[in-house]
């Protein structure tokens, strides 16, 4: 079975890259990212083929003033549009080609006039829900919401429609697709790994604390707002929280606003991976209380530190772990009891530790990164079986 890898970025794709080639499996992989970033993922070159000319410039401008969100909107578009038709042209014989979504409208399409069988991978809700969820959010913050381009939905609609099979993350995943119309039969859940020889405990928390950490890109998205509520409401001495992650002047400038913001809060900016171990291993809990999500892969990073999670129903946690075992898993809009299990956590910390050591025990039997191979490629096998699409 030779099988055709497409990601615009890495994401988790490079780790699906590596289980391919441990099995034999893999044709090639197409990234829009540059070589001299992808000298660490233990891949021969000759598999690796990169078209960088527009994605990699815009990661290297995103942050510029005059990036605004049309000019960023109309450059991801080209850039999607682009190295999409260049896959298309220079796909290999392959037998499964998976393509990133948003990414693979074109080369789907080639891959069945290959003979190929087309797997959109998703790694997230149903585009139409996802944009409703943000809208939601927005208007519940009164804070202006841009939606998504017309085109992506669109190039993510026909990317559907064209697939064989659509793999996303997580149950929460699924469900936002059947409840668009996609037949559950053509919607497959292949939860993400760990890379367990990276994130492992590396320290324990300061006992005179309670280190609250939230991994992330800063945003409306990503629940922030409920979770600054939460932790001013909680109670403890030694309370801290740290922002790790991509931090958003505008969102603290409105919080400020709010008065739900304190020069004490940490924000920490990105931190390389080698480092996160470290602060995951150190932190009393990590929070995640988002609105939307695929499957926040620092989930299990912080589980195979030793760090407990506290985080909503939308971040597939429910894939992850067991509520009130090695974590806590909670409806999305309630800061009131984000507060509460912090609370619990801060008081009894034989339990936050308890629950740490069952957290760490859970993604270790998962066997990190080898299993979602694995199940990929199970999925794939099966896949071929099946006669072609009509």
């Amino acid at each position: 079975m030779r099988v055709v890898l497409s990601v615009i970025g890495k994401f988790h794709t490079f780790d699906l890259a590596r289980s391919l080639h441990e099995a034999g499996n893999l044709a090639a992989i197409y990234t829009g990212y540059p070589r001299f970033k992808l000298r660490d993922e233990a891949l021969p070159a000759s598999l690796v083929h990169t078209y960088p000319w527009l994605h990699t410039p815009f990661m290297a401008m995103s942050n510029k003033p005059w990036m605004t969100r049309r000019v960023a909107d109309e450059w991801q578009h080209l850039s999607r549009v682009l190295f999409d038709r260049h896959v298309a042209a220079h796909m290999p014989p392959c037998d499964v080609f998976v393509g990133l979504s948003s990414c693979a409208t074109r080369s789907g399409q080639q891959a069945h006039r290959q003979g190929a069988k087309y797997v959109c991978d998703r790694g997230s809700t149903h585009i139409r829900e996802q944009n409703a969820l943000l809208q939601e959010e927005h208007d519940r913050w009164g804070v202006p919401y841009t939606a998504i381009d017309p085109r992506t939905v669109e190039r993510e609609e026909a990317e559907y429609a064209e697939a064989d099979v659509i793999t996303v993350p997580s149950q929460f995943n699924k469900a936002s697709f059947v409840k668009h119309g996609v037949p559950s039969e053509r919607v497959r859940v292949l939860p993400y790994g760990v890379n367990l020889g990276r994130f492992h405990p590396s320290g324990t928390p300061d006992p005179k604390h309670f280190d609250v950490i939230f991994v992330g890109g800063m945003s409306v998205r990503k629940g922030v707002p409920d979770l600054v509520k939460a932790f001013m409401d909680f109670r403890h001495p030694g309370k801290r929280l740290s922002f790790v992650g991509s931090p958003s002047p505008e969102l603290i400038e409105d919080l400020r606003a709010r008065g739900l913001w304190s020069d004490d809060f940490r924000v920490l900016g990105h931190i390389p991976q080698e480092r996160l171990k470290d602060i995951m291993s150190r932190a009393h809990v990590m929070v995640l209380p988002s609105i939307e999500e695929g499957l926040a892969l620092v989930q299990a990073q912080a589980m195979a530190c030793g760090c407990p999670i506290i985080a909503t129903t939308n971040t597939g946690a429910q894939d992850l772990f067991e509520d009130g075992v090695q974590g806590h898993i909670l409806p999305i809009r309630r800061p009131d009891l984000i507060t509460e299990r912090l609370q619990a956590l801060a008081d009894q910390p034989e339990v936050r530790d308890a629950m740490g050591q069952r957290a760490l025990a859970r993604v270790q039997q998962a066997g990190g990164w080898k299993q979602y191979g694995e199940a990929a490629i199970s999925l794939y096998r099966s896949l071929l079986a099946q006669p072609a699409k009509a």
